[in-house]
């Protein structure tokens, strides 16, 4: 077994990056495996190599649909036809044929949600996988930045599937959230490989601006002269909006908005667009960028900033992934910080919404919560999907929502009691996540130590071009043709549009 000839031959690389071979060597050993490398270093191919070893089917559980898609056309265009994204985009009729011909293939990406369905477990456990694969693993960390409720409960799925080996997959994951994940999926006798987490090539920058109306003049300099591509985040779906709407007013290049308000046809183009150097700066939410395999994203500005240091690393880890040189910055005021507190308002349910989640169950006692009498039930409460999912899940684990969505009768008291403890506990773990994200910001000293740091790493070598404490030669990130130059100078016809941005109320939405 030559690993080397299998990455020349089926990915055109000519040596491994650090970590790829000693993580593929332990998959095909059939060995349970927990891997921590750095976004943007080819965590892809510790699961797709195997598959051109181990006989059966490499099954991969991935957050989003846009990531799935992008793997799967990744693979068809290096040659490799047996991938298969098994979601919502096949037609009925397509879903029913790749079912019933499962064994063919040989990548099958799936999502948590649609593999808790007892059909799809029992076709793929008859036509046998070979490898059990997460990626973005942190997600199934009730500490991790996300919190999927479905994907607690892929040991399940596994121990349905035969047990095959796992390989779970993360960028940023501190030892506690690392210990999670092993608990969670219930492997004791996993062989861990956790390697630095720092990207050398990616400067960082924090600028704090006193206003809004700061922060926007500095965001359209920046997108006047670095170098592109780049990608823009934000809290909020109207910011993404009309923010692009304002640097395109500049013809500083092709602009693009991205929120998962967008119907996902319409984001699958944008993605496709800006992969293939069609455009060249996106205004996004937290939707977009996850996996997406773009080398060459020269920068990426965050004009709300998120609320923990593994999401900024996330974020930020879609520039440079083909080494070159690339920039980072963040734009703050000391208002954002009320940001991401609203936005984990949204995640976890208040008092008053379990109350009235709880009474309505009460009185459904031994029948069954239908699909409509859910979707009433979460209207009538004001829940979100996420806050809903969250509290289904712990009702769940407490037998009150049984199989087939049966209700067991219960004690209200003690249940509410129960949820408000764990639902005080998320937000306690949330709040912390976001104090060290603050205190990351306002810290003195180098960024990148201080954010080795909260992964208990440090830094080896301080790059030339490292973070605004350490120093920084903008230039070298800016473009140099005359035209832009003189763009510079002018003033920017902007002024209008601002005030009616800021005399309008913003909507903050929670994405995917």
């Amino acid at each position: 077994m030559n690993l080397q000839r299998l990455l020349q031959k089926h990915f055109g690389f000519s040596t491994f990056r650090k970590g790829q071979q000693e993580i593929i060597n332990d998959v095909v050993q059939g060995k349970n495996v927990l891997a921590m490398l750095p976004t943007g270093t080819g965590k892809s191919i510790c699961y797709q190599l195997p598959g051109y070893i181990l006989p059966g089917i490499i099954l991969v559980v991935s957050p989003l649909l846009s990531l799935m898609e992008d793997q799967v056309q990744q693979l068809k265009s290096n040659g490799e036809k047996r991938a298969l994204a098994l979601n919502s985009f096949l037609s009925l009729s397509e879903r029913k044929t790749a079912l019933s011909n499962l064994a063919q293939y040989k990548y099958i990406y799936v999502s948590p949600e649609i593999l808790q369905h007892p059909i799809i477990q029992k076709k793929l456990r008859d036509a046998g996988v070979s490898l059990f694969v997460i990626d973005e693993a942190h997600c199934i960390s009730q500490w991790g930045h996300e919190f999927r409720t479905d994907y607690l409960k892929l040991s399940g799925v596994r121990e349905i599937l035969g047990n095959p080996p796992c390989l779970a997959l993360t960028a940023t994951a501190t030892e506690a959230v690392r210990k999670d994940i092993l608990s969670q999926l219930q492997l004791d006798d996993a062989e861990s490989h956790i390697y630095g987490i720092d990207r050398s090539n990616i400067a960082i920058k924090v600028e704090e601006h006193q206003s809004v109306e700061e922060k926007v003049t500095a965001l359209l300099d920046y997108s006047s002269k670095l170098k592109g591509p780049g990608i823009v985040y934000f809290s909020s779906r109207v910011w993404a909006e009309r923010m692009a709407a304002l640097i395109e007013e500049q013809k500083v290049g092709r602009v693009a908005f991205y929120h998962a308000g967008m119907e996902m046809e319409d984001r699958l183009l944008i993605q496709k667009q800006f992969i293939n150097d069609e455009i060249d700066l996106i205004c996004s939410t937290n939707a977009f960028g996850m996996g997406i395999n773009k080398p060459n994203v020269r920068y990426v500005i965050h004009f709300h900033f998120p609320g923990t240091i593994e999401a900024y690393l996330q974020e930020i880890g879609r520039a440079g992934r083909d080494g070159a040189e690339s920039l980072a910055v963040l734009l703050y005021t000391k208002e954002d910080y009320q940001l991401p507190a609203m936005l984990m308002q949204q995640e976890v349910p208040e008092d008053k919404q379990v109350s009235g989640v709880l009474d309505y169950l009460f009185s459904m006692g031994g029948n069954q919560l239908t699909p409509e009498a859910e979707k009433s039930m979460i209207q009538a409460v004001g829940l979100s999907e996420v806050a809903w999912g969250f509290l289904a899940f712990h009702l769940g684990k407490r037998g009150v929502i049984m199989e087939d969505n049966f209700i067991k009768p219960f004690d209200l008291k003690s249940t509410f009691a129960s949820l408000k403890g764990i639902i005080e506990e998320r937000t306690r773990v949330k709040l912390n996540r976001l104090y060290e994200m603050n205190r990351w910001l306002e810290r003195e000293g180098c960024r990148r130590q201080n954010y080795l740091g909260h992964f208990d790493q440090c830094l080896e070598e301080t790059p030339e071009h490292c973070c605004d404490y350490c120093g920084i030669t903008l230039s070298k990130y800016e473009k140099r043709d005359e035209l832009n130059r003189t763009r510079l100078q002018e003033k920017f016809l902007w002024k209008k549009e601002l005030t009616r941005l800021f005399h309008q109320s913003e909507e903050v939405g929670i994405e995917e």
